[in-house]
């Protein structure tokens, strides 16, 4: 990943292509709310219902993520997917046809709050899209229980991130190395999201993926606590250049990372 710290007080509306939401899509509603509430002091708060029941999560009283329920003949990965903003859902959902991905939900009304799309790259990395009405997206970053950066875990970053500059108009700055393939994308001049292609060591049970990054004050303590709460711990808190990051699972298996941002 890449240092992507943002200020406590983001944009109030996000740049199109800047991840401004996050969403994760579950079979048990309430035992999901009590493993992230204890995790990250969540509250809840009912959200659109459009896709069937669904839940914000608030900190401090202001939209982190939002939770909702799997149809129970669905039975798809459950992942943490990225909402990626746009100024016109339409253009985007045809641009991603265009260029190869898969529109699977959408271009959808969610009430006043906005439209949505639920799309994947041609590599088959699920992500959404948001076009803000009422809800313009996650309004708190740079403390403990917010999103801190979303990395796309790919086979090779050269093509994917064609697509995704195309589509979403990104500036990439790639990192010069003979065995690290990653690309950082740029929205509005500040670095937004990261594509890091791993070749076939990614997990055969996933494929391309993206990966939410969490930030706590202590990953340590965290990790701790989220296999007390029934979470599982895939790769143990270990130092970065942008801190300490843990990769984790949640009791339904959805992975994310935690990072403890150096101080």
């Amino acid at each position: 990943m890449t240092e992507a710290r943002g200020s406590a007080a983001p944009p109030a509306r996000h740049t199109p292509g800047t991840p401004c939401w996050v969403s994760l899509m579950v079979h048990g509603m309430a035992a999901t709310q009590e493993f992230y509430g204890s995790l990250f002091g969540w509250e809840f708060v009912p959200g659109p219902q459009q896709l069937g029941p669904y839940v914000r999560a608030l900190l401090g009283g202001q939209e982190v993520a939002g939770i909702g329920q799997l149809p129970p003949d669905r039975h798809l990965p459950v992942a943490w997917t990225p909402y990626l903003a746009s100024d016109d859902i339409e253009l985007t959902a045809e641009t991603v046809r265009l260029c190869g991905g898969t529109v699977g939900v959408g271009p959808l009304d969610a009430g006043d709050a906005g439209r949505l799309v639920i799309g994947s790259d041609p590599a088959g990395a699920v992500f959404g899209v948001w076009q803000a009405a009422a809800h313009l997206g996650t309004s708190v970053a740079g403390v403990p229980g917010t999103p801190a950066w979303h990395e796309l875990l790919t086979f090779e970053t050269v093509s994917v991130a064609k697509f995704y500059e195309t589509v979403f108009g990104y500036e990439e700055e790639p990192v010069v190395s003979a065995d690290f393939d990653y690309v950082t994308l740029h929205a509005g001049g500040r670095p937004v999201a990261g594509l890091h292609g791993v070749g076939h060591t990614l997990p055969r049970d996933r494929g391309p993926h993206w990966m939410t990054y969490f930030e706590v004050a202590d990953a340590t303590d965290s990790t701790r606590l989220l296999t007390d709460l029934g979470g599982h711990v895939l790769r143990p808190p270990q130092d970065s250049p942008h801190g300490r990051v843990a990769t984790v699972a949640d009791p339904e298996g959805a992975r994310f990372a935690l990072i403890e941002n150096p101080r």
